[in-house]
């Protein structure tokens, strides 16, 4: 008896997560006290932080659609030049044209007229006509089925198809604010919180307007005119070089109701600070109901396969 009690003792003398010391390694225990009385504290490891890797995942299957993607978009030299230049171009070819247009008592003058619609004019052309042969081409190439058959979630493969399309107009309007601002000496926003609204709301509706144009067009060859008239009406009536407020009260009440026109005025108003907060708020209220309009359509209509 006095040999077992003498060798437990040693062995619980032994020190910590050594074999037979009798305690794990990742434990510690503190003995204290006099004559026959311990206290033993045990520490332990602090949970794991949550999984973040479906958010990481997710963003990266996104990425490598977007860039590949982007590979195709660099190649076709033509569609490039078409979304780069296309807008300034017009607003070149328009400003002798709107130098007959009356501006007194809009608030107006030449560059604050033309710079929104020159960014109005980059999101049609850059995002929203590219987009659309972009969605339509892909899915008559049976490309976005066979995405579908992976693990790229519908909003994945639509959102990673349409992100070079989005740098690309983002990248036009920072150039056209550049250039137009220099060449007709447009002073600095007023209001610059309502401009960068103006075109992320533009930026969003303009992918949701694509998508529910390409899900009503057939082949890739009637994409290139399916856009042409969401293009004419924004032209014509969105504001872009015809602000709403020389047009008859009649029309204009209508064309306040066109997709493009409240992101127009959104950006017109961070040059102008002439928008009070509930103007604000109705103007982005309309943006935004056909961005939510656009993605219904997407959602109930988009077919995933060629149309027959």
């Amino acid at each position: 008896m006095g040999a077992g009690a003498a060798d437990r003792a040693r062995r619980a003398r032994r020190p910590v997560g050594l074999a037979g010391g009798g305690v794990p390694a990742h434990r510690e225990h503190r003995r204290h006290g006099t004559g026959g009385d311990t206290v033993s504290t045990t520490t332990t490891t602090a949970p794991a932080p949550a999984d973040t890797a479906p958010t990481t995942a997710a963003r990266g299957r996104v990425w490598a659609l977007a860039r590949g993607e982007l590979t195709l978009l660099a190649r076709n030299k033509a569609a490039l030049a078409y979304a780069l230049v296309l807008p300034g171009l017009l607003t070149y070819s328009m400003k002798t044209a709107v130098k007959g247009v009356d501006l007194k008592g809009t608030g107006l003058d030449l560059g604050t007229m033309l710079l929104p619609g020159s960014i109005g004019m980059a999101l049609v052309l850059a995002v929203y006509m590219n987009l659309v042969g972009v969605y339509v081409i892909r899915r008559e190439d049976l490309v976005l089925k066979r995405l579908r058959a992976g693990e790229l979630t519908d909003s994945e493969i639509l959102s990673g198809a349409a992100l070079p399309a989005v740098l690309l107009g983002l990248a036009q309007c920072v150039l056209l604010v550049v250039g137009v601002g220099l060449a007709l000496d447009v002073s600095a926003p007023e209001a610059p919180y309502l401009a960068v609204v103006g075109i992320a709301v533009g930026v969003g509706q303009m992918v949701m307007l694509a998508a529910a144009t390409a899900a009503f067009t057939r082949t890739s060859e009637s994409a290139q005119l399916t856009p042409v008239p969401m293009m004419m009406i924004s032209m014509v009536g969105s504001g872009l070089f015809v602000p709403l407020e020389v047009m008859p009260d009649q029309v204009a009440s209508v064309c306040e109701l066109l997709p493009l026109t409240p992101v127009v005025d959104l950006v017109r108003a961070g040059w102008t600070g002439d928008m009070s907060a509930v103007d604000a708020l109705g103007t982005l209220a309309t943006a935004l109901a056909w961005t939510v309009l656009a993605w219904w359509a997407v959602r109930k209509r988009f077919p995933w396969e060629p149309r027959r």
